[in-house]
């Protein structure tokens, strides 16, 4: 593993490293915010997972994150949101190949031999990091903004036990009924649609939920909100009965702005999950 840097913030660190990924076969780079509490012993993590056209990068400079992570004594990594570098498939649609992971495993030419941004996140990153940082496995929390909303939903309900809680950001909620995820999932996954459903927040609500607590957050004037569908996932919450907090921000879109406005409440919200009994 190579770092790429390291800089002081808010009494903690915030890195950025690099390291050779064997289930992406490309290398692949992360942000990592440690604590002051770090210097002492293990610290819980809360993963960051990244929207379309993002890298690590965007939500570690953009989303204020740190701030409140370091008052809550709590990490956060930033994972990227796909595989990147010559000889990786890519597209021309901003919205398909590097940038766009959907963090899923891809069975399909040309994407499968890079693209399996499910095991990356869900077991070679984490294992990585318990390795190399001061980092409390048994406490995991997840959240993500849009494409990674909707991959921090998916993974928490498919990897019970995992994450103590979950919240997310403007998550794509129902790929499965629109156009951002039809188009990514058919090319990923193939047209076989009983292998997306585990890719579905809305499908995967109905089906399994969370056992823990949820919060999400959706800006009312978010000029995507008719592809993320977020009253297919409040149906399936209130279906199941889910424990959950699922917020429309009036006034608010689906840029940064919003992200950060919003970020204190889930940082808090998580601290709570990841220190309690």
């Amino acid at each position: 593993m190579e770092t790429l840097s390291e800089n002081a913030c808010f009494g903690g660190v915030q890195g950025v490293y690099r390291h050779a990924s064997s289930t992406c076969q490309c290398d692949m780079t992360f942000g990592l915010f440690l604590p002051a509490e770090a210097k002492d012993g293990p610290v819980p993590i809360l993963w960051y997972l990244s929207g379309l056209t993002c890298t690590h990068e965007n939500a570690m400079t953009k989303a204020g994150a740190q701030t409140w992570a370091a008052e809550q004594g709590i990490a956060v990594v930033f994972p990227d949101t796909s595989p990147r570098g010559e000889g990786v498939a890519d597209h021309a649609d901003y919205d398909l190949g590097q940038g766009a992971g959907f963090y899923v495993n891809a069975t399909q030419d040309p994407w499968a031999p890079h693209f399996q941004m499910w095991d990356y996140v869900a077991e070679e990153l984490p294992a990585l990091l318990a390795e190399n940082f001061a980092i409390d496995s048994d406490r995991q929390a997840i959240t993500g903004h849009s494409m990674g909303g909707h991959g921090a939903l998916t993974l928490a309900m498919n990897l019970p036990g995992r994450f103590r809680s979950v919240s997310a950001f403007a998550p794509i909620s129902n790929p499965t009924g629109a156009d951002w995820g039809r188009k990514q999932l058919s090319a990923y996954l193939g047209e076989d649609e009983a292998a997306w459903a585990k890719h579905d927040a809305s499908l995967m609500m109905k089906e399994t939920g969370f056992d823990g607590p949820i919060l999400i957050d959706t800006g009312a004037d978010d000029q995507f909100i008719d592809l993320l569908r977020p009253e297919a996932l409040a149906q399936a919450i209130a279906e199941r009965r889910q424990q959950a907090i699922y917020r429309l921000q009036p006034g608010y879109d689906h840029s940064y702005f919003f992200v950060s406005t919003f970020m204190e409440d889930h940082v808090t919200f998580h601290a709570e999950a990841l220190y309690g009994d």
